[in-house]
């Protein structure tokens, strides 16, 4: 039992950040208690993500603009530009659907469209240019707990989507309710240290990714991995902006 949570918290920095973990042959990681484990652990990936790229500022902090853009960029680096990627599949999707494509078929291409490209490259502007403003006016408690938000929120859409994806059906099966409320609650009250109105921008944040996710379903007629990548990204985005107005 306590050999598949700590397989599940590596698993869930190896799946969700490019940090270095390593594995053994014997491993077996398809356990539902790792798979469980893996996305209960998921919020802490964003809080580690968060404090690592806050230490490279405050290295940084002397080059002002420059060095937080520098960390935004590192941020993003992080988890491999794998929620970004998800963007631009669900761009497509979306635009194929348009024209009467099955929104589905697109979405598992190896190849990206222009639009899923121009919609990234958007997205990537605000959420450097946020990023960058929040940690050069010090607001750095605030940009951690949203990458916490954020991954929490997908815990929520895990137990309430539907999805047209094996792994992610299997990831649903194996977060059960004991696993998904302890994960909450334990980040939630690890944010509300760190954040004074941490529950109100969990409010919020977990209201903006239900419109999101129900939006994209509605509009693709599924919900799989890419639609949480391009939730999260969505969730942070504006979570972004809501702090900073």
């Amino acid at each position: 039992m306590i050999n598949n949570i700590y397989l599940g918290f590596k698993f869930s920095f190896s799946y969700f950040s490019v940090l270095p973990i390593n594995f053994k042959r014997s491993d077996d990681l398809s356990q539902q208690t790792v798979l469980a484990s893996m996305l209960s652990f998921l919020p802490l990936v964003g809080l580690t993500l968060g404090i690592v790229t806050i230490t490279i500022f405050l290295f940084l902090n002397h080059l002002t603009w420059y060095g937080a853009l520098f960390s935004a960029v590192i941020y993003m680096m992080l988890y491999g530009f794998i929620h970004t990627e998800a963007v631009i599949d669900v761009a497509d999707a979306l635009y194929a659907s348009h024209s009467g494509k099955n929104a589905y078929e697109i979405i598992k291409e190896p190849t990206v469209g222009a639009m899923g490209v121009l919609y990234a490259v958007g997205l990537i502007i605000l959420k450097l240019a946020g990023i960058t403003y929040l940690l050069t006016h010090n607001f750095l408690m605030e940009f951690i707990s949203i990458l916490i938000i954020s991954r929490v929120s997908l815990l929520l859409l895990f137990k309430l989507h539907t999805f047209q994806s094996s792994f992610a059906t299997q990831l649903k099966e194996s977060l059960t309710l004991p696993y998904f409320i302890i994960s909450f609650t334990i980040f939630t009250i690890v944010g509300s240290f760190l954040l004074k109105n941490f529950i109100l921008l969990l409010i919020i944040g977990l209201t903006i990714s239900l419109i999101i996710s129900y939006t994209l379903k509605s509009k693709l007629g599924f919900v799989n991995g890419d639609v949480l990548g391009a939730t999260l990204e969505g969730v942070e985005v504006l979570l972004f902006i809501g702090v900073l107005l």
